[in-house]
């Protein structure tokens, strides 16, 4: 069902994102599956935010791997208004010089905020929902769940695309995800990343058990048949609990996911992941 719906509503689209973690840890937030959280002692390495420079030559190297998007993603709850200025100018000559359609991933904006961004040339802003509103306050405590609302609303506001998805396997029920899917149905975003945890030694869910992977590809399934025609991505946890079965996420809906890498997990090999494009253009026969 979940196939023909991806067939029928979106077609053989396949979209592949790039992220690029701009500035590491130091997070005043709670949230229980991060690892950069300042209240988890998880050991990754932390930096300010990089230079402009730094954020040009990572989008050229996802560029080079194929990707479609690219993503500035920053830690903490909010900028400062250098450090927004400094992403502005990266993403104005990000997509004036190389082509690579520009998201971000900076914590909570307000429109203005966001259109400065986008006058810069952002396409996509991305604020995930994380889990159901009813699961949101055994996660987060430090903000709420209309918090994550209002941002997504001021980024419509502003005139941009809405990437908002969440995380699978923090103890939810699978009534959570479906209320999840439904929510993101309701505020009309258009792409969905639908990340599967993997358990960060430090963090308050360390000691969860994975999710496995036919229920990983369930939850795809229904998300697509939830969301008909939105872009629907693996991301985070596709490779060590999808692990060889990659591909079946593709049938059961998803059609896109990110490559080269995560925030503080290394991501797949880029070879890998080319025979897998390759692999599921011929399961849809593209």
């Amino acid at each position: 069902m979940a196939n023909k719906a991806r067939q029928d509503s979106i077609g053989s689209k396949l979209e592949l994102c790039s992220i690029m973690n701009a500035k590491s840890g130091l997070c005043n937030q709670d949230c229980k599956f991060c690892a950069q959280a300042t209240r988890h002692s998880t050991g990754i390495t932390i930096y300010p935010l990089k230079k402009k420079e730094e954020m040009i030559e990572h989008a050229l190297r996802a560029k080079e791997i194929g990707a479609e998007r690219f993503d500035i993603v920053t830690s903490g709850d909010r900028l400062s208004k250098e450090e927004l200025n400094i992403i502005a100018d990266a993403i104005w000559e990000i997509t004036n010089k190389l082509g690579i359609k520009m998201c971000a991933s900076l914590g909570k904006l307000n429109e203005e905020e966001l259109l400065l961004l986008k006058k810069a040339g952002l396409s996509r802003y991305h604020h995930n929902l994380e889990t159901s509103p009813n699961y949101f306050t055994k996660i987060v405590t430090t903000h709420t769940f209309q918090d994550r609302i209002n941002t997504i609303g001021a980024a419509k506001k502003a005139g941009l695309e809405v990437c908002s998805g969440g995380i699978i396997g923090m103890g939810e029920t699978l009534d959570d995800r479906i209320d999840l899917a439904l929510m993101l149905k309701e505020l009309d975003v258009d792409s969905i990343p639908i990340n599967i945890l993997v358990p960060i030694k430090g963090t308050p869910l360390e000691t969860l058990k994975p999710l496995s992977g036919s229920e990983a590809i369930r939850t795809i399934a229904l998300f697509r048949i939830i969301l008909k025609n939105k872009i629907i991505k693996i991301a985070a946890g596709r490779e060590s609990i999808l692990k060889d079965f990659q591909a079946l996420a593709f049938m059961a809906g998803a059609n896109g996911m990110l490559i080269g890498g995560y925030l503080t997990i290394k991501g797949r090999d880029v070879d890998e992941d080319s025979r897998l494009v390759t692999e599921i253009k011929r399961l849809w026969q593209i």
